[in-house]
Formats: C-alpha cells, structure tokens, sequence
C-alpha cells in the first residue's frame, strides 16, 4: 500500500480513463476503507450509488452540463465561478443554454469505466450554519471526509478519479434517475478508473499563504 503522504500529495484530479474494468471487489474495498471517515455523531449518512450503465452514465453526466456551462462562461471572464458572495457579469440563465461553450471535458466523464455518486442523508446532518445569511456549508463535514477517503483509497489502488458538484445543480431530476429519496442530497459525482495519465508534481499554494497564527491578522505560520 503506498505512503499516505505520498498518495496526499499525489491523488490528483483524473479526467479521462482506460478502457479497463474496475472491479466491484476494488470498489467495494475502497468504500470499506473509506467509511471510517468522521462525520457529526457517528451517524455516517453517506449512501453511494456505483453506475456502469453507459446511458445512465450519459443522462447523470447530462444534468450537470446547464451548471458547467455558466462554471466555464464565468471563468473564462475571470470571475470565481459560482461563488456566492460576488456579483457575476453573467448573465446564468443565457450561459446555461449556449451550447457554443466547449464543456467536452465534463462530457468525456461519461465514458469513464464507473461513476460513483455519493449522497448524504439529510436527516442525520447537523447543518448547524442553516439559520445564517449564507450558503450553509457545515453540513459538508458529515459527508466530504468521506468523499476524501474515497479518493485516496482510489490513488493508493492506482486508480484515479475526480470530486465534481455540477450535477447537484439539477438534484431532483438525479435523484429521481438513481433512486435516491428527497431527503438525500447529491454530495459529489465521482468518476473512477485507470487514469490514461498520472500526475505526480501537483500544484498548490505554500502553507504560508493561507495559515496564520491566533487570528487571521496574526503571523504567518509556515513550514
């Protein structure tokens, strides 16, 4: 098994894949390593749903192309795409139509051996940040640890795959294509499979630019 550090440093977003199969045993391994992610309570409201259908690979990949288009047009500007707290000089409805905007590459998920969705029971989440005037985002720490997890585990086996949201933009109509109920939202849409190309030299920002010490005016901590 290879050095967690390593698989950290390493465990980059795959996007295209080989034709080779991805074992039900390989996944369900992964997922059995995965589980022992934290979550508020213990209560684990993760639920993962594993797609090889090839047409319900397409309609799930489908159901994120309204939101990737606008991701891509507001980037393309130089905005922070689909962030909440700055106005867009996009206009969301017209970008979300424009099938001029190249988003072949979320397309190309679809041909991936198998995606994995993962949803998170609502109902055991403590959104503790609901009542405040902002998107809620405390409920992610019961859900995207797991998702973490996944990806390492995927990296440690020599797979690859890539955390998406896209198609949480049109979460009914997923929920209704894979079964799930209302109560479950759609957390992340994971393609997986042997990535055609690995990378090992990724690149993030220093610790330095983004840790202080005490408060956010405080000094700066760094390696």
């Amino acid at each position: 098994m290879a050095d967690l550090d390593d698989t950290m440093r390493t465990a980059f977003a795959a996007r295209t894949f080989t034709d080779d199969r991805v074992e039900d045993s390989t996944i369900a391994e992964i997922l059995d390593v995965a589980r022992f992610a934290p979550s508020g309570g213990n209560r684990q409201g993760w639920q993962v749903v594993a797609v090889r259908n090839p047409e319900t690979k397409r309609r799930l990949i489908d159901l994120g192309n309204r939101s990737i288009r606008v991701y891509v047009a507001q980037r393309d500007l130089g905005e922070n795409p689909l962030n909440t707290i700055e106005p867009s000089a996009v206009n969301a409805a017209d970008a979300a139509d424009d099938e001029s905007i190249d988003i072949s590459w979320w397309a190309s998920l679809a041909e991936a051996p198998v995606i994995l969705v993962v949803g998170v029971d609502l109902r055991v989440v403590a959104s503790v940040d609901a009542d405040l005037d902002r998107v809620g985002v405390a409920s992610g720490g019961s859900i995207y640890p797991f998702v973490q997890n996944i990806l390492l585990g995927a990296r440690a086996r020599g797979l690859g795959s890539a955390l998406t949201t896209f198609v949480a933009g049109n979460e009914a109509e997923a929920q209704n294509l894979l079964g799930f109920p209302a109560s479950t939202a759609i957390a992340a849409v994971m393609p997986l499979g042997v990535p055609t190309k690995v990378l090992t030299k990724l690149s993030r920002n220093p610790v330095s630019s983004f840790a202080r010490k005490e408060r956010w005016d405080g000094d700066v901590l760094s390696t």
